[in-house]
């Protein structure tokens, strides 16, 4: 097992983990509810990506913009539909989790009425897919976009959070929403905003995971759900930083043991690690107690 070759594939992979996850942590922090159409969300950035690139002719350049503004749209539709309603009449956080599984399926089974099942690829040769020459590691053109744009997003959304007034009131929000209302936040504002972002970072994921491995169905959702869950879970729920570091220790565990021989069981080891962390340690790795969190 080559390590160098192993620790550039959790790399690029742990990139698209965390992005998708990010977008989890953000609303559950500000909202305090997991929104589990977020994996529909994220197919549905990858056909906006591979319908701007196939059926308008456009550009990567632009297709992963354009996904991230129609998957930031569907998004802050689901807010409007799925958990807005349900929080003006005081329904319990539980009932929002079964609405947004609701609009789960509800997304999937209308990109399958649209798209159909088989599997739909962007156009070969749209990056180079050999690898880089003359280096002692095997990386792709393609590797190096998904880790280079998942970086930017992450650094832009953790400045946004940290260092703008934006981010001020959406911290006031995940802090105490009444208090924030009090000083004078549009909470109601701030919760399209904070799924607009989700929603983004969620289309970008789609579109680079569609070109990582070129297969994009209705259901490409799915088995990256649960990763993100797990990222988040280890991380810390609603902990950005956690949901970053979480997305590499999950993508580290998956390549590792599938250089290891354990493809069959690499879902087995990640959700053992979850389980275990759970148990010593329920804030995940870097999350802190509830009532410090925020």
């Amino acid at each position: 097992m080559n390590l160098i070759q192993q620790l550039v594939n959790a790399i690029w992979l742990g990139s698209v983990y965390s992005l998708f996850a990010l977008g989890y942590a953000l609303v559950f922090s500000v909202l305090g509810v997991l929104n589990l159409a977020h994996s529909a969300v994220f197919m549905w950035g990858a056909w906006i990506g591979l319908l701007v690139v196939t059926q308008l002719t456009l550009p990567l350049w632009i297709a992963v913009p354009a996904a991230m503004l129609g998957a930031g749209l569907i998004s802050v539709a689901l807010e409007r539909t799925a958990f807005a309603p349900l929080r003006a009449r005081g329904a319990p956080r539980i009932s929002q989790l079964i609405s947004s599984i609701g609009a789960s399926f509800f997304l999937v089974n209308f990109a399958q009425l649209l798209f159909g099942t088989n599997p739909e690829r962007f156009p070969i040769g749209l990056i180079p897919a050999e690898a880089i020459p003359n280096l002692p590691f095997r990386v792709t053109p393609i590797q190096v976009v998904i880790l280079m744009v998942s970086v930017v997003l992450m650094a832009l959304l953790n400045l946004l959070v940290a260092r703008t007034r934006l981010g001020q009131r959406m911290r006031a929000v995940a802090f105490n929403q009444r208090t924030a209302g009090l000083l004078g936040v549009n909470v109601g504002a701030i919760y399209m905003i904070t799924f607009f972002l989700a929603g983004a970072l969620a289309g970008a994921a789609g579109v680079l995971y569609g070109l990582a491995f070129n297969q994009i169905t209705p259901f490409i959702g799915d088995a990256i759900a649960l990763k993100g869950l797990t990222v988040i879970v280890l991380g810390g729920l609603g902990n950005i930083q956690g949901a970053l570091i979480g997305g590499f220790v999950v993508a580290a565990l998956e390549v590792f043991s599938v250089a290891a021989g354990g493809s069959n069981y690499r879902d087995a080891i990640v959700f053992t690690l979850l389980f275990l962390i759970l148990l010593v340690r329920p804030q995940g790795l870097v999350g802190q107690k509830e009532q410090t969190r925020a």
